[in-house]
């Protein structure tokens, strides 16, 4: 099959692991259009301001190759910016806010905020690279004072977990401590970006 007959997601890092594995079984099921995946840097997670103009140029770079193109991403805080760039270069991208709803699903995530609105959340890739993405990223490693400016108001560290791991849960509480918030782990799996993805296929096929 060529790149002309494929669909192509252009994602956040922070799902690449997840999006090619669910990808991977979608491939097995044999129907409807192959998907290719390009994943551009997690670190924009820290600077969701720069997401809509990277996108942007991801797709004008693929297009012409693919048939259809697709943005693995929701809006990630670019405050309506990427739907922007997405309709201007007429992409779809996943739905909701953040990953962190499509990992836990609407309802549940809503119930998550309500009971406690100073709440961080990491999935799986946080919880792995914490220290680059949150202490390095944000700059807490050579500033240790900033810690408490960008967590000041936070109180609880919900980790949705996407699989089963040992040393996951042991780094997602100790990221809790570092950062003395409260801990609680919700076993969301794959959520709604299963969903999404099937949606993805069925609108390319």
């Amino acid at each position: 099959m060529s790149s002309h007959d494929r669909v192509l997601v252009v994602a956040c890092g922070a799902l690449a692991k997840e999006l090619r594995h669910l990808i991977a079984s979608l491939d097995r099921e044999g129907s409807g259009s192959t998907i290719d995946l390009e994943c551009l840097p997690a670190k924009l997670h820290n600077r969701p301001e720069l997401i809509p103009e990277a996108v942007r140029k991801r797709v004008r770079a693929a297009r012409g190759r693919y048939r259809k193109i697709l943005v693995g991403y929701a809006d990630c805080g670019t405050g309506g910016l990427l739907d922007k760039v997405c309709h201007q270069e007429g992409v779809e991208r996943l739905p909701g806010p953040h990953c962190y709803e499509l990992y836990a699903g609407a309802e549940a995530f809503s119930q998550l905020q309500e009971q406690e609105l100073g709440t961080l959340y990491l999935t799986d890739y946080l919880v792995r690279h914490f220290e680059r993405l949150i202490l390095e990223g944000l700059g807490i490693l050579e500033h240790p004072e900033l810690q408490d400016v960008y967590f000041n108001n936070y109180t609880r560290l919900v980790y949705l977990s996407q699989e089963p791991d040992t040393e996951l849960d042991r780094l997602a509480r100790q990221a809790a401590d570092r950062l003395g918030l409260g801990f609680e782990k919700v076993a969301a799996g794959y959520g709604g970006l299963v969903d999404a993805l099937v949606e993805i296929r069925e609108r390319a096929a």
